[in-house]
């Protein structure tokens, strides 16, 4: 085999005979892949009571580490998964990293100290970033142009259930087990999606596409993301919206319970704001090329400002009031729905000649920032849903202020499709 053919030196899965995995089933098996990601941090939720009786943890914000550090590692182990594919190709590093997840969700549950539980859920991020990096990659092998944007729609269309039935899958296991158990659950999926895979999926990576690992290429090539000012912007700005989301994410058990002491409604109230962003995705697939993805991101950011506003002023006047909270956070999450996505592509369109790369660091820098921002954001929580709130309005001005430094001050424009950059790296 030649030294550049892809995984021509990485351990190879079990050897099955050749089928073209049909497009239904790839679709299927790419959308249960990142499930896998969706479920290691909502199916822990409801457990955070349990979880800080059972480690003895004096201050319970402290649990809200264990979804911050994993977050942390898939934003880390994003810089690297997209590289190792293109390098071994897609099926062995995909398989490989799906077992690792397995391994360190086995270790979490049996870890003996807060310290090892948080250690163990870093490196099961570290690995389980390769799923969200490498369906992109599978997809775009397969197919090209308006082809590839209608599968990974309908890949994200079957995602967005997870995080609505996610955190009562969890509800369920602890029914029956403790919360250890919910580990071993996720890790049982881990191995059945990595037999799954190993089975079906054919390697997509073509041997004349494989690149080799060179660091001075991927050094030049996120140098050119940070200061291309425009694409920085919204790369930045998306993490830090996505430092609200994760901000609710980290303390929203200990809202429904300690805040409007209605903590056998959780699953369901974590449902109905799920249901904002899954809305808001299915809408802005089908408005965004009407009107442009700066006009729709733009207004839903000041729309997201607005509706923070109202959510303080609900959080100081009627402090206990769960239909408010409800209401303005499900539409506070329908805006980060249309936020996120655009503002990534914005972020995104400059880097056609060196596009692996440039999304694996975009999506480090939001995960990472996203991730720091939010624990910042829990570990506020002080028996109320203010810190919340005010995470939604400083988050939000904070994101206007870096978009209006990209666009040179000038919002809802439209320029045209194609965009360059001036002395872009060749990979």
């Amino acid at each position: 085999m030649d030294s550049l053919s892809p995984a021509s030196t990485l351990p190879q899965p079990p050897a099955t005979p050749k089928a073209d995995i049909g497009e239904r089933e790839l679709v299927v098996m790419m959308a249960s892949l990142m499930a896998l990601n969706a479920l290691a941090i909502d199916a822990m939720l409801p457990a955070f009571p349990r979880m800080v009786k059972g480690l003895a943890l004096i201050d319970a914000n402290h649990i809200q580490y264990v979804i911050s550090v994993f977050l942390a590692g898939t934003g880390i182990g994003a810089l690297f998964h997209g590289p190792l594919s293109d390098r071994f190709g897609r099926k062995p590093v995909l398989v490989w990293a799906v077992l690792a997840s397995a391994l360190f969700s086995f270790a979490c549950s049996l870890s003996t100290s807060f310290e090892m539980l948080l250690t163990m859920r870093f490196l099961h991020g570290l690995a389980a970033a390769a799923a969200s990096v490498l369906v992109a990659s599978i997809i775009r092998d397969k197919f090209e142009g308006d082809a590839m944007a209608k599968r990974m729609s309908t890949i994200f269309l079957v995602f967005m259930i997870v995080p609505i039935i996610a955190p009562t899958l969890g509800e369920f296991v602890l029914l029956f087990a403790g919360w250890r158990t919910i580990f071993d659950v996720m890790a049982f999926m881990c191995i059945a999606a990595a037999l799954w895979t190993i089975r079906r999926l054919p390697e997509t990576l073509k041997p004349e596409n494989v690149i080799p690992i060179q660091i001075k290429p991927l050094t030049k090539a996120w140098r050119t993301v940070i200061v291309h000012r425009g694409a920085a912007g919204y790369m930045l700005g998306a993490g830090i919206v996505q430092g609200a989301l994760f901000g609710f994410l980290n303390s929203s058990q200990q809202a429904f319970d300690k805040v409007f002491g209605a903590a056998e409604f959780f699953t369901t109230g974590f449902a109905i704001v799920a249901m904002g962003i899954a809305v808001s995705n299915f809408t802005n697939a089908r408005i965004v090329e009407r009107f442009g993805a700066r006009r729709v991101s733009q207004a839903a950011l000041l729309m997201f400002i607005a509706l923070g506003l109202m959510q303080l002023a609900a959080a100081f006047f009627a402090p206990t009031s769960m239909p408010l909270f409800l209401l303005f956070l499900t539409a506070n999450m329908a805006m980060i729905g249309f936020i996120g996505s655009n503002f990534s592509s914005i972020a995104m369109s400059p880097f056609g000649a060196v596009a692996g790369a440039a999304s694996s660091f975009q999506t480090f820098t939001k995960t990472v920032l996203g991730a720091l921002i939010g624990a910042l954001i829990g570990q506020q929580f002080d028996g109320s849903v203010v810190p919340i709130a005010s995470g939604f309005v400083l988050c939000g001005l904070v994101a206007l202020a870096l978009v209006l430094w990209g666009e040179k001050g000038q919002l809802f424009t439209r320029p045209g499709t194609t965009i360059r950059v001036p002395h872009a790296p060749r990979s």
